[in-house]
């Protein structure tokens, strides 16, 4: 595996400057407008990349208010699956017009597919690189799909084992990637600092010989600064005009501000 990804002739690895990713998710609020200054505060805060999610509810779960499809505690506690994620998905018609945005203000722009159909779709929009969230690690197939693409792939953590993340890594390479970067994770929202263990981060580093990141929901941005003193070559954090934004994520989003 190569110490070194490149995402539009920008290298990313253990020798370079972190790659900062802002992820829109669901603070556009529906609005393709605010969409668009999410992009102009991401470039003026000095991201080096924005990231989408494709999906709809649809491909996601189904419209069910059975108890299995109902969230348990936390912040989005008793909404539906389906709900949260019609809620914060962007729509693909909107993708061409952000992708060329992005392109226009010179910002890298892809996304984490979620099945085949978003893999095809983003492909048809020449996207740089694609990111397996971190639930769909275990969707080797969809990690296939993804490798057929032929671009760098990074892959976030949070949530698997060593060894479901050893076995994805394989998967990956037996796939045809040759460009793979991990993304240390914890899957809480927003998740406490004192949960997140960045020796992890050298540790998978040694383990699978790729670039390592950080994709982190903490709230503020001591945990990523942190994270770069142990050998963090990417940071992600979902992004947010204002923290008064009634969004899906903007309890545990980072303001423009504090991104900078």
């Amino acid at each position: 595996m190569k110490k070194e990804i490149t995402i539009n002739n920008r290298n990313i690895g253990f020798n370079t400057k972190p790659y900062i990713i802002a992820e829109l998710s669901g603070n556009h609020n529906g609005d393709i407008n605010r969409a668009i200054k999410l992009i102009d505060a991401a470039v003026n805060s000095g991201a080096d990349a924005i990231k989408l999610q494709t999906y709809t509810a649809d491909t996601l779960t189904i419209d069910s208010n059975r108890p299995e499809f109902l969230i348990k505690g936390g912040p989005w506690d008793g909404k539906k699956l389906y709900d949260l994620y019609k809620e914060a998905s962007t729509p693909w018609d909107w993708h061409p017009t952000i992708f060329k945005y992005a392109k226009q203000k010179k910002i890298h722009c892809f996304s984490s597919p979620f099945d085949n159909t978003a893999v095809d779709f983003l492909g048809k929009l020449s996207a740089p690189a694609y990111k397996i969230a971190s639930p769909e690690l275990i969707d080797h197939q969809l990690i296939r799909d993804v490798a057929a693409t032929g671009k760098p792939v990074i892959m976030s953590t949070g949530g698997a084992t060593l060894v479901e993340i050893a076995e994805a890594v394989k998967v990956a390479e037996d796939a045809g990637v040759t460009e793979l970067a991990l993304m240390k994770c914890t899957s809480t929202y927003p998740a406490p600092a004192e949960t997140i263990n960045l020796r992890t981060i050298p540790h998978m580093q040694q383990a699978f010989e790729c670039p390592v990141g950080l994709s982190d929901h903490t709230l503020g941005n001591d945990v990523p600064l942190a994270s770069v003193a142990v050998g963090a070559c990417m940071i992600e954090k979902h992004f947010v005009l204002d923290k008064t934004d009634n969004t899906a994520d903007s309890f545990f989003s980072m303001t423009p501000s504090e991104l900078q």
